[in-house]
C-alpha cells in the first residue's frame, strides 16, 4: 500500500508540475496556491487527476488499458522528440566532472534530513559515488511500473508466457530511454539547474523554445498519466486480494453489476491519493514510496528463499534463476538503498509498519480465510 499509494500521489504531483509548465507556456499559468510546488496552500490540478483516473478504473480493465496503450505511444514518440532535438543543444562541457567529487555535508537541515548511511558512518552524502547512491534510492520508484505488471497475473491470459515477457522486456526497454534521457538533459543543463518536478520541460525552457516546451510538457502530462493509472490499478487490485481473503474488510472486495471492477476499493484508494497529492511535497512522498518499495523487494526476495525450503512441494509457474545468488543480492542491494534515504523518512516509514501490523493482527490475522482454512485442515476431527 505505502509503495502503490503513495506512489501515485507522487506521480501526480510530478504530472501536476508539467500541467502547470504548459499553461504557463501559453501563458495561462495557475493562481500559485493552488498550482502546487513552493508556498502554494494546494496543488488542487494533482488531486484532480487522481480522481479523473480513479473514475476511468471504475469503468473496468478494459477501457483502463485501451487508453494506457494510447498513451504509451504518444509517450514514447515524445521521448524520441526529446532524445533528437535536444541532442542539437548538447553541450558536452555540462557533463564535466561526469561525477561530481564527495564533498563533506549534506541537506541544509542536518540531523534526521541526512540519509541514514551518513548518519550511522559518518562519510560524506553529497556527491561522489555515495551521492550516485542517493540519488539512486531517491528515483527508484521510477521503477515501480514492473513490479505493477505482476499485480495484473489475474487478468492477463497466459500469465506464464507473458508476464516474464512483458516485466523483463518492458525493463530492458526503460533502462536504456532513462540512460538516454538523462544524457540529453544534463547535457543541455548542467544538473545543478534541473533541481525541479518538471526537469525535461526546464531544459527545453533554456534553449528559448517556447513551442518546444509546451510540447514536451503535454507529452509528460500524458505520458505520467499512464503512470498514475498503473499505480492506482496495482493498489486496488492487491487491496481487493486482501478483502477477498479477509484480511481487510470484505466488505471492499464488492464487484460493480456492470462495470465488473472492484469500484469500491478504487474509489477509497482514489481518495486517499487525492488527499495526499494535494497536501504533500514531493519529496517527502518520493522518499517515502521508495522505502517501502524497497522493504517489499526486501520481503519477496527473502520469500523466495523461505519457500523453496519449507514448500518445496509448492507448484511454481515461476521459478527465480540462480537461488540463492540472487535473492540473496537483491536484499543486500535494496537494504543498501534503503540506508542511503534520508533519517525522516525512516521514521515516517516506521510509524507506517507499526499501523500496519495493528491493523494484521487486530484483524487481518483472525479474519483470513487463509488462516482459517489451514486451522480447521490442522483440528483433529473427533
Amino acid at each position: 500500500m505505502l509503495e502503490f499509494i503513495v506512489g501515485a500521489s507522487a506521480v501526480s504531483i510530478g504530472w501536476s508540475q508539467y500541467f502547470n509548465s504548459a499553461l504557463a507556456a501559453l501563458g495561462t499559468p495557475l493562481p500559485g496556491a493552488i498550482a502546487g510546488g513552493e508556498g502554494a496552500a494546494v496543488d488542487l490540478s494533482a488531486a484532480a487527476i487522481a480522481l479523473i483516473l480513479t473514475a476511468v478504473l471504475v469503468a473496468g480493465i478494459r477501457l483502463s488499458s485501451a487508453i494506457n496503450n494510447l498513451i504509451v505511444v504518444i509517450k514514447l514518440a515524445v521521448v524520441g522528440f526529446f532524445l533528437l532535438f535536444g541532442a542539437f543543444f548538447v553541450t558536452a562541457a555540462n557533463w564535466s566532472p561526469f561525477v561530481p567529487p564527495a564533498k563533506p555535508g549534506g541537506p541544509a537541515g542536518g540531523g534526521l534530513d541526512t540519509p541514514l548511511w551518513q548518519l550511522i558512518f559518518g562519510t560524506p552524502g553529497t556527491f561522489g559515488f555515495q551521492g550516485i547512491v542517493a540519488g539512486a534510492a531517491l528515483v527508484f520508484f521510477a521503477y515501480i511500473g514492473f513490479d505493477i505488471v505482476a499485480t495484473a497475473a489475474e487478468e492477463t491470459r497466459s500469465p506464464q508466457r507473458d508476464m516474464p515477457i512483458g516485466i523483463l522486456g518492458s525493463l530492458g526497454i526503460c533502462a536504456l530511454l532513462y540512460v538516454a534521457v538523462s544524457l540529453v538533459l544534463t547535457g543541455i543543463v548542467a544538473y545543478p539547474r534541473l533541481n525541479t518536478a518538471a526537469p525535461m520541460a526546464t531544459a527545453l525552457a533554456a534553449t528559448g523554445n517556447r513551442w518546444a516546451t509546451a510540447l514536451i510538457s503535454l507529452g509528460a502530462i500524458v505520458g505520467l498519466l499512464a503512470v498514475i493509472l498503473i499505480l492506482l490499478l496495482g493498489q486496488s487490485r492487491v487491496a481487493f486480494a486482501m478483502s477477498r481473503d479477509g484480511l481487510l474488510p470484505t466488505w471492499f472486495a464488492r464487484v460493480h453489476p456492470r462495470f465488473r471492477s472492484p469500484y469500491r476499493i478504487t474509489i477509497l484508494t482514489g481518495l486517499v491519493v487525492a488527499v495526499v497529492a494535494a497536501f504533500t511535497p514531493i519529496v517527502d512522498v518520493a522518499e517515502l514510496v521508495n522505502i517501502g518499495t524497497l522493504f517489499a523487494f526486501i520481503l519477496v526476495s527473502a520469500g523466495v528463499l523461505v519457500l523453496r525450503r519449507t514448500r518445496p512441494d509448492l507448484p511454481r509457474a515461476f521459478r527465480t534463476p540462480w537461488v540463492p545468488l540472487v535473492p540473496i543480492l537483491a536484499v543486500l542491494v535494496s537494504l543498501y538503498l534503503m540506508l542511503n534515504l534520508a533519517g525522516w523518512t525512516w521514521v515516517r516509514f516506521v510509524v507506517w509498519m507499526v499501523i500496519g501490523l495493528a491493523i494484521y493482527f487486530g484483524y487481518g490475522v483472525r479474519n483470513s480465510h487463509l488462516a482459517r482454512r489451514e486451522t480447521e485442515e490442522a483440528t483433529p476431527r473427533g
